[in-house]
């Protein structure tokens, strides 16, 4: 199978653009990711209670460091990188195991442990068609699906902080609703600008929304300096064994995640989907996410991966030269330079971000849904499936459960997506039926 073509593709992987139609394409990709970037590490944030100028420096180091990482994926840099229009941000599958290794040693530990398990990536690059075969559409959907289910919950958590002891909880909960309804309306009308800006417009709104009645607090001024050096490892380093499992197996998901990113944007992108250089391509992004990670947390920022909604981005401008990507990574890296942008992005209220990143856990959710659509569900995998489900979600509800374990299991086990992923590989691999080939309900192309 060839390349496919995109019939509405106006310019293609090396074409070059007029710089005004450079820069509004740019920032279109920008809107696209730019919640998905600054959402964890203000979600982590949050969970964890950090001072006000600790979030607003991880929030403009997630900047910075997407920004690097979109320019490997873009540009390259020897095998890494898949030299497509490809942009890199924060991934939500690690909000889980960052915030449960933030309780127990802090920011250091969450980046020692995104550091040390970063090389996954570049190890299973070298086994892409193999990792297929053993982390079938029913493991990887199932995971998928425990992420969303395991992360709607902070959403909510978020959104139940309110606007402090002087606001009532009513009007938190009617911003909320404000933000959502926008959210919905404008993606309703269907039109590119509103579906790419709906849930940046959404939070600029409930933003002003809340400064308006006095309910967004006032970020103390900790840098007089206009521009931020990123220093690497300002928040130090620390490693703890017990929690290996719970950020390999992210990273293992992402793999796969970016193995399906970037073969959309290679078909969208005129270039081929089938062959020695789309093999190519895909272990160079893959390996572009463990270089881009290991990166990111040399300079205080959390695992990255391949964005998908950028996808529809490229889909509704016609346009995927590499020129719009090098655009888009130098606006990230300048906006994470500017201190007094992470302070604003600090600032926001719960109600607010809360909302917004309720519906996009969900969408996480969906993505798992629809992964395992691809899946025949007979007796076994059902029973796979709600085995699964019902560990992850069970011990991350009832955490008390676990007492009895010792505290290093106790720490593995207590990640729902954990749990889940543990129990999905081993029943698909023990329990007798369909081989993995069938279960991908695709014949996969041997690499070169």
């Amino acid at each position: 199978m060839g390349s496919q073509g995109s019939s509405s593709l106006l310019y293609r992987l090396r074409d070059q653009l007029p710089i005004q139609t450079a820069l509004v394409v740019s920032v279109q990709h920008v809107l696209a990711m730019f919640v998905g970037v600054i959402s964890v590490p203000l979600l982590v944030a949050k969970e964890l209670k950090l001072p006000p100028s600790d979030t607003a420096y991880l929030i403009s180091m997630g900047l910075f460091a997407s920004g690097l990482g979109t320019l490997v994926q873009v540009r390259g840099l020897g095998g890494f990188g898949s030299r497509l229009l490809a942009v890199q941000g924060t991934s939500f599958a690690f909000l889980t195991p960052l915030i449960q290794a933030g309780r127990e040693g802090g920011v250091a530990l969450m980046i020692g442990m995104s550091i040390v398990c970063a090389p996954t990536e570049l190890i299973l690059a070298q086994f892409l068609v193999r990792l297929q075969r053993i982390f079938t559409p029913l493991v990887s959907g199932t995971v998928v699906l425990l992420i969303g289910l395991s992360l709607i919950p902070v959403g909510f958590h978020t959104m139940a902080a309110g606007l402090g002891p002087n606001v009532a909880s009513w009007v938190a909960l009617a911003v909320s609703g404000l933000v959502l309804l926008l959210v919905l309306a404008l993606n309703a009308l269907n039109m590119p600008w509103s579906r790419v800006g709906a849930i940046p417009i959404a939070l600029g709104v409930g933003y002003l929304v809340c400064l308006g009645i006095g309910a967004v607090q006032s970020q103390p001024q900790t840098a007089s300096s206009w521009v931020q050096i990123p220093v690497p490892f300002a928040f130090g380093f620390a490693f703890r064994p017990e929690f290996l499992i719970a950020f390999i197996l992210p990273y293992i998901i992402t793999t796969l995640e970016t193995i399906g990113d970037v073969t959309a944007t290679s078909q969208l992108s005129d270039e081929p989907i089938s062959g020695p250089v789309y093999w190519q391509r895909i272990r160079g992004g893959v390996m572009g996410d463990s270089l881009n990670s290991l990166v990111a947390g040399i300079f205080n920022s959390f695992p990255s991966t391949t964005f998908a909604q950028n996808n529809g981005v490229i889909q509704l401008t016609g346009v995927a030269t590499r020129q719009v990507g090098y655009w888009v990574a130098a606006a990230l890296c300048l906006l994470g330079l500017i201190p007094e942008f992470g302070r604003w992005i600090a600032s926001l209220p719960g109600p607010v971000l809360g909302a917004v990143t309720f519906l996009l856990f969900g969408f996480v959710a969906t993505a798992g849904i629809r992964i395992l659509q691809r899946v025949h569900l007979g007796h076994r995998e059902l029973l796979i499936v709600a085995f699964s489900l019902g560990a992850g979600v069970g011990v991350q509800s009832v955490p008390e459960l676990l007492t009895p374990l010792p505290q290093a299991l106790r720490l593995v086990f207590e990640s729902g997506i954990t749990t889940g992923g543990i129990f999905a590989f081993l029943l698909n691999a023990i329990l007798p039926g369909a081989s993995a080939a069938s279960e991908q309900g695709v014949e996969l192309e041997a690499e070169p």
